[in-house]
């Protein structure tokens, strides 16, 4: 298996143009075998709290076909984020698009104090990558040490976060994914966004772990691309 993480530099609330952005990352991670890609939280709209009252949609939103049209051509699963209505407001979600099947959803059920304004806590389903050992989390879920110990009880080889982070966040995120890694035994790996979201500006460093906690790679904190690692062999690919 190839798992790409990709690193994103969103339009802030365009919903057509970050999709042509996921599509062209797409295209790029097909060409280099990848399996999986998955983009950073709230991809799709960028990371924008205030907005999303506005931007909220279904996983079944027409504007996403296109995506379930590439996983359904190339064979690869796609995950990317959206705010997903329910309920009883809306959750921070990520949309997995399986190739011909129906689109399963992993929504953050662990909030930031200042997400809660926004957001309602959703259900996640950690193993929704069907047929893999793969376990998502979305940013702040990963400082919730019941996430990743459920993770590594449910078996999980492969800790997959989607987050937008600053520079500040994403230094303590490496040494936090770091340390999960070595503790359960799990690669990991990181997709972060780069550039303005909210209030603050995204740093990128989307990374990879090896299950000893030993970074492997990482991307810088400006730059928009992707790495591939390819499970079995731990090779990686940088693009940029």
């Amino acid at each position: 298996m190839r798992i790409c993480v990709a690193q994103t530099r969103p339009i802030k609330g365009d919903i057509a143009a970050n999709i042509e952005q996921h599509k062209k990352l797409i295209h790029l991670a097909i060409d280099g075998k990848a399996d999986v890609i998955v983009f950073p939280e709230l991809s799709v709209i960028g990371y924008e709290p205030t907005l999303v009252k506005g931007l909220a949609m279904d996983a079944s939103d027409t504007r996403l076909d296109s995506l379930q049209q590439l996983a359904d051509l190339h064979a690869i699963i796609i995950g990317a984020g959206i705010p997903m209505k329910c309920g009883d407001g809306i959750n921070i979600t990520m949309v997995l698009f399986h190739p011909n099947a129906q689109r399963q959803t992993y929504s953050k059920k662990y909030l930031h104090a200042d997400e809660e304004p926004f957001f309602v806590s959703g259900e996640n389903n950690a193993t929704c990558i069907r047929g893999s050992n793969v376990e998502l989390a979305i940013c702040y879920e990963i400082s919730v040490p019941e996430h990743s110990a459920n993770a590594g009880k449910n078996g999980g080889k492969i800790y997959l976060a989607s987050v937008a982070k600053s520079a500040n966040g994403v230094k303590a995120a490496h040494q936090t994914l770091s340390g999960i890694a070595a503790k359960y035994g799990m690669t990991v790996l990181m997709a972060n966004s780069v550039g303005p979201s909210d209030d603050f500006v995204g740093a990128g460093g989307s990374a990879v772990w090896n299950s000893d906690g030993i970074l492997l790679e990482k991307m810088d904190s400006e730059s928009e691309g992707f790495l591939i690692l390819d499970i079995e062999t731990q090779e990686i690919f940088k693009v940029v």
